[in-house]
């Protein structure tokens, strides 16, 4: 049986695309047409393997991004690196003058000087284009504007921030756009936290704050943090016998 190099140099074919081979194929006569669809699926298959691309994970390093942003009024050029030694909520949104996305973006602006107490600062991202995000934001929040932020929101025209993240959906009625994805990096650069919600319920910033402390307690203290648990509540040290001391005291 022919192999498909073989073919294509026999007949001096110049350097073909994977779908190009397999049309090729189709047009051909069987006994060269299966050693010619073998080669192409093998091809499919390596391009596959070699390609396979790994998004956003807790407790792996952020993929690293740079982008023009919205900071106040102005044009900024923002990267991951900026937010090195520092925390970060970076938050993905679907889409510039919806419904449910204001809300969510003025709470967490509104949140921001919380959240640098902790030395955290937050980044809002949709793959709307940075002149968009300038437009909702002159227009009134009354109207369903965002009015002044104290959040930079960046523009992911090419999607590829939210595609890296892995919250750009793939199909449906949303395709196209990115989901509610919220992403708690730490100083080093590695994700802590994640929660994606589907783009019809906003989120709980409160709940963002709360998990931002609760990381950092864990990584000052060496102790862990119980179901709920809120600053200034009995932890728990991750041992057999010592962890006994916390369900002792709320068993009470």
């Amino acid at each position: 049986m022919l192999s498909f190099t073989a073919v294509k140099r026999a007949i001096q074919l110049p350097a073909i695309s994977t779908k190009t081979a397999s049309m090729l194929a189709t047009s051909m006569p069987y006994p060269i047409r299966s050693g010619i669809s073998c080669a192409a699926t093998h091809a499919v298959f390596s391009s596959s393997s070699k390609s396979n691309h790994t998004f956003a994970r807790v407790q792996k390093p952020a993929p690293a991004w740079s982008a023009t942003a919205v900071v106040g009024k102005e044009f900024k050029k923002l990267s991951s690196e900026d937010f090195l030694g520092k925390w970060l909520v970076l938050f993905f949104y679907p889409l510039d003058f919806t419904f449910v996305c204001p809300t969510e973006i003025i709470s967490y602006s509104k949140a921001a000087e919380e959240f640098r107490k902790l030395n955290t600062e937050v980044v809002g991202v949709s793959v709307d284009s940075v002149y968009s995000h300038l437009a909702w934001i002159e227009q009134p929040r009354k109207l369903g504007g965002l009015g002044d932020l104290d959040i930079p929101l960046v523009g992911d025209i090419t999607k590829n921030i939210s595609h890296n993240y892995g919250v750009l959906a793939d199909s449906g009625a949303d395709i196209g756009l990115s989901l509610r994805g919220t992403f708690i990096i730490d100083p080093k650069g590695t994700v802590r936290q994640i929660t994606i919600n589907d783009t019809g319920v906003g989120r709980n910033i409160d709940e963002t704050l709360r998990l931002v402390e609760a990381l950092q307690f864990v990584d000052e203290h060496g102790e862990v943090c119980p179901a709920g648990w809120k600053k200034g509540e009995k932890t728990m040290i991750p041992n057999p016998t010592k962890s006994k001391d916390y369900f002792k005291s709320v068993a009470e």
